[in-house]
C-alpha cells in the first residue's frame, strides 16, 4: 500500500505497476482508482500499452483519507494533491487523465502547471463559457440533490427519484457519505468559467459518450484540443472497451 502526506498533512493513497512513461489517472465523484480505471480495463490496457500507470484516490474517496470538513476540499485542494503525488514521485513530465471529477481536476492543475506532456479528459464538456451559470428555471442542481440524498436520515423517505438512485450508486460504491455530503457542500470550484484555458500547453484529447455532454466546445476553447464522442452515457462509457483503445492511442501518438 503507497501512501503520501499531502500538502496539508491529509494521507493520500496511490498505487502504481508498469514501467516507461507515466500516466497519472484522476477518477471520478464516489469512485476509485479500482472502481473507474482497474475494474472496467482501463489500467491493464495502459500497462500493456508500456506506461508506467499511477491512479490516486482522490481525498475523501478510495483508500485515501475521508475528512468530514468542507473546508478540507476548498483552496484548490485536489489540484494541490496532484501536485503533491508528482512532488512526491519526482515527475517532471506525465500525462494526465481525468474522468468527470477527476476531469475537472486534471484541467485545472494543466491550466497552473507545465509539468504535462499530454492530457485527457474525460465526461466533462459543454461550452466554458456557461460553465457555472445559474441552472435555468431557478431549480435545485443536481449537486444540491445529491446532497439532500447523501444528507437524509432515513434513505427511503427521499422522494426525488434522482436522489435516491444516487444515494444508492454512492452507498453500493461503499462510500463515506459525511465525505462525499462534505465534498459537495465545500466552496469548491470544479468547472467555472474562471479556468484560463488558453494556458494549456499539453495536446488534449476532450472523450465524451454520445448520450452526455458534448466534447466539440471544450475541445475547440483549448489550444491544441481534439475531441472524440463514444457510445455510452455518463457512467457507461467507461466501460466501453474503445475508451481505453482511444487513451492508449493519443497518448502514443
Amino acid at each position: 500500500m503507497a501512501e503520501l502526506s499531502s500538502f496539508d498533512g491529509t494521507i493520500l493513497y496511490y498505487e502504481e505497476e508498469g514501467a516507461g512513461s507515466p500516466v497519472v489517472l484522476l477518477h471520478g465523484l464516489s469512485s476509485s482508482t479500482t472502481g473507474n480505471w482497474k475494474d472496467p480495463g482501463i489500467w491493464a490496457v495502459l500497462v500493456r500499452a508500456g506506461h508506467r500507470v499511477i491512479g490516486l484516490d482522490a481525498r475523501g474517496h478510495g483508500l485515501s483519507a475521508k475528512p468530514h470538513d468542507p473546508a478540507a476540499y476548498e483552496d484548490g485542494a485536489p489540484e494541490k494533491d496532484v501536485a503533491a503525488l508528482l512532488d512526491h514521485l519526482g515527475l517532471v513530465e506525465t500525462d494526465l487523465v481525468g474522468y468527470s471529477m477527476g476531469a475537472g481536476t486534471a484541467l485545472r492543475f494543466a491550466a497552473s502547471d507545465s509539468r504535462l506532456r499530454r492530457l485527457v479528459l474525460g465526461g466533462i464538456g459543454g461550452d466554458p463559457k456557461k460553465w457555472g451559470a445559474p441552472q435555468e428555471g431557478g431549480g435545485a442542481s443536481m449537486q444540491q440533490r445529491w446532497l439532500a440524498a447523501l444528507e437524509a436520515d432515513d434513505p427511503n423517505s427521499i422522494e426525488d427519484p434522482v436522489a435516491r438512485g444516487a444515494r444508492k450508486v454512492f452507498e453500493s460504491r461503499g462510500n463515506d457519505l459525511k465525505a462525499i455530503a462534505a465534498l459537495l457542500r465545500s466552496n469548491r470550484q470544479h468547472l467555472s468559467s474562471d479556468i484560463n484555458l488558453e494556458s494549456l500547453k499539453a495536446p488534449t484529447l476532450v472523450v465524451c459518450g454520445d448520450k452526455d455532454a458534448s466534447p466539440k466546445e471544450l475541445a475547440e476553447a483549448v489550444p491544441d484540443g481534439r475531441y472524440l464522442v463514444l457510445e455510452g452515457d455518463h457512467e457507461g462509457v467507461v466501460a466501453n472497451p474503445a475508451l481505453a483503445e482511444s487513451i492508449a492511442e493519443f497518448l502514443a501518438a
